[in-house]
């Protein structure tokens, strides 16, 4: 039997810092790779995967039972992620226990049945597929100038789900620039809500 291997940047427990669950403690794996390549991201040591960055399944595994036996929630995050099969991944955590959520760009299809919460986080440049949001819980839109105000309420027109949360979050580098547009922002459309990436506020991982 082929044994499953994930190209895996990083894995480590901490606090989430953003969205719906801010604040709470998770243990969070990174994927490598990733199909996007924003000129903001944050986390650009994540796009080029290396032969090293591969570890077995049940390495990934032990890793988080080992960490912290009092974790409940384990955070999918990339990078993409969901270019990879995650199943067999997920399968595992979820028959030990854990909480899943996966944080996504939205661009490959979700098919994980077993995942507990998802955070789409659209991009311009290859937008998410359109089944994906009936599967939404989040939508996080990161907001770097007035034009992405248009473009969240294009992607949020798409959710057919009854119970999503939908967040504008300030690109970081422009944070105190955009922020007061946001709550302008927000206080005349009262569906969304802010999202701060108070890990980064924290100096935390």
């Amino acid at each position: 039997m082929k044994k499953i291997s994930y190209p895996i940047k990083e894995s480590f427990y901490s606090i989430q810092g953003e969205g719906h669950y801010y604040g709470i403690a998770a243990y969070f794996i990174r994927f490598g790779g990733c199909n996007i390549k924003c000129d903001w991201c944050d986390t650009k040591e994540s796009w080029n995967i290396k032969q090293k960055d591969f570890l077995p399944i049940h390495k990934i595994i032990a890793n988080v039972v080992n960490n912290n036996h009092q974790v409940k929630t384990v955070v999918i995050t990339g990078g993409e992620p969901t270019m990879w099969n995650l199943s067999p991944l997920i399968k595992k955590l979820k028959k030990k226990g854990y909480r899943i959520h996966i944080e996504t760009s939205g661009s490959y299809p979700i098919k994980e049945k077993y995942v507990d919460w998802i955070t789409i986080s659209p991009k311009k440049i290859k937008l998410p597929i359109r089944e994906n949001y009936k599967k939404i819980n989040e939508l996080k839109i990161v907001i770097s100038d007035e034009n992405d105000f248009f473009f969240a309420e294009e992607q949020a027109a798409y959710i057919e789900t009854t119970n999503c949360f939908l967040f504008l979050q300030p690109e970081w580098n422009n944070t105190f620039n955009i922020l007061p547009k946001i709550i302008s922002y927000i206080k005349k459309n009262p569906k969304w809500r802010i999202s701060l990436q108070i890990h980064k506020m924290l100096n935390i991982p």
